[in-house]
């Protein structure tokens, strides 16, 4: 037989073997069994094309590198475990959020920690003067890690002052996702490093561009100054987060100051993601911790990420939706959630609990928009309630439970936040903080307009087949 007439069944042999072995490499590391048939099908019927795409954005590449951590794991946690005692609620917490908090501590072996102070701080005009303040007071160190870091008003504000800080003798840190300095030009990682800022970059993507469904970024957004003041919560560094300054895509949103024992645990996070990246140790007088107890907000962070921290936020939403006994407040920019939690959701509104959910009428990313549109119907059938906030784009994540328990930080309610994606979130429990938050969503609801289930039905068909269609990679967006 001919080169000619042979090279087929090569080709065709070449498939099979590549197939294979990709596809069992799909079967033994990938946990969700839907995740696993669309990528085993991707692989069979797109010869090679389904191979490279699950080689480039399909495999979990932390867990290789993740065993660097483990043996230092003592070290970087120095400072962030509880005082003795600490884990006992008080006593105005009823007998199912005290459960909520042993199920959450078990869960994600993180300590809750009592004597914190937390200030909500909304969108960028409360959010950066206090930040760019606090690194402005800045004695010792500033370690800040983000995943959109642009090049603009907002970004320059902050290359000043961390630039400033580092002139009078700060140590410096600076961590930018690699795909988040992607939405502006020129990179804002340059600029820093023309300051002479100490900066890295986390994974950079095998993609030459900005993609927002690369998977594996690190999504967190932490800054510690001096091991005593920690922010955290839902903001990236742009101008469009300046609602009081004009810009072309405005964005609101919410972020948080810690001041209290939770900044240790804040601080391991951080320092675990820069030594996975850069390998440097934060150690000496700069980076001592040891905060003392400020406020009455017991808090635990909650680090999340596809390694040996992951599904921790998930299972946490899970156990505080189990536990709600009289409301349920949620707002979130990308309502994507998975059978387990739709379902749980729905058990809530059951049992009589008030769930409200408030999302962005118009969503900056349409493709997930269209997925959420298509499993609403799931939760207004049972009762839950949903709020429509018209622009500006609303990004602001919260969760509040039964007026006491409260969760905030960085992760949406969709697979990418969940289960892909480096996240940050904080659990409190505190009854004039839960309060704060409510009034603040509840002034979003009052903005908005309620989603009624009859809305939902009454979509023509091809709008309902679109957004049908693009629920089938929910777990994907």
């Amino acid at each position: 037989m001919s080169f000619q007439g042979l090279w087929p069944w090569l080709a065709g042999a070449a498939h099979a073997v590549v197939t294979i072995v990709v596809a069992g490499h799909v079967i033994l590391h990938k946990r969700d069994v839907r995740a696993a048939i669309g990528w085993c099908a991707l692989i069979l019927f797109s010869p090679y094309v389904g191979a490279l795409a699950y080689y480039f954005f399909g495999i979990n590449r932390i867990q290789r590198r993740a065993a660097r951590l483990v043996a230092l794991r003592p070290e970087l946690d120095e400072g962030a475990l509880a005082p003795a005692g600490s884990s006992t609620l008080p006593t105005l917490l009823d007998e199912e959020l005290g459960r909520l908090s042993s199920t959450v501590g078990r869960a994600t072996g993180s300590q809750l920690l009592p004597g914190n102070a937390v200030s909500t701080l909304v969108n960028g005009d409360e959010a950066y003067p206090a930040m760019v303040e606090a690194i402005a007071r800045a004695e010792r160190s500033v370690l800040l890690t983000t995943y959109i870091f642009d090049d603009d008003r907002a970004g320059r504000l902050f290359v000043e002052a961390l630039s400033d800080a580092a002139l009078r003798g700060v140590e410096v840190r600076v961590l930018v996702d690699s795909v988040g300095k992607r939405y502006s030009r020129p990179h804002i990682t340059r600029a820093l490093r023309a300051r002479n800022v100490r900066t890295a970059e986390f994974l950079p993507s095998r993609v030459p561009f900005r993609n927002p469904y690369v998977n594996m970024r690190n999504h967190r957004k932490l800054l510690i100054v001096d091991c005593e003041t920690g922010f955290a919560g839902g903001l990236n560094i742009r101008e469009g987060c300046l609602l009081e300054q004009p810009s072309a895509h405005p964005v609101q949103d919410l972020h948080f100051r810690f001041v209290g024992p939770i900044v240790d645990q804040m601080f391991s996070a951080a320092h675990q993601d820069w030594y996975f990246t850069t390998g440097e140790l934060l150690g000496g007088p700069a980076w001592h911790s040891g905060t003392n107890p400020t406020g009455d907000v017991w808090a635990r962070g909650l680090p999340d990420g596809p390694d040996e921290d992951f599904e921790t936020i998930l299972w946490t939403i899970l156990a505080a939706v189990g536990a709600a006994r009289r409301s349920i407040r949620i707002a979130t920019p990308y309502f994507l959630p998975d059978l387990p939690t739709l379902t749980a959701l729905r058990l809530a509104a059951y049992r009589g609990v008030d769930v409200d959910i408030i999302l962005p009428e118009k969503n900056n990313l349409r493709i997930v928009g269209w997925a959420s549109q298509a499993q609403l119907w799931q939760v207004l059938e049972p009762g839950c309630r949903v709020w429509l906030v018209p622009p500006p784009f609303d990004h602001s994540k919260v969760v509040v439970v039964d007026g006491v328990w409260c969760l905030v930080g960085s992760a949406n309610w969709d697979a990418r936040s969940l289960r892909l994606n480096f996240e940050y979130n904080v659990e409190c429990y505190d009854e004039a903080l839960a309060a704060e938050l409510l009034h603040l969503t509840g002034g979003k609801m009052e903005q908005g307009r309620r989603l009624s289930l009859e809305e939902v039905e009454a979509r023509p068909l091809p709008i309902r087949l679109r957004d049908g269609v693009a629920r089938l990679f929910a777990p994907y967006l």
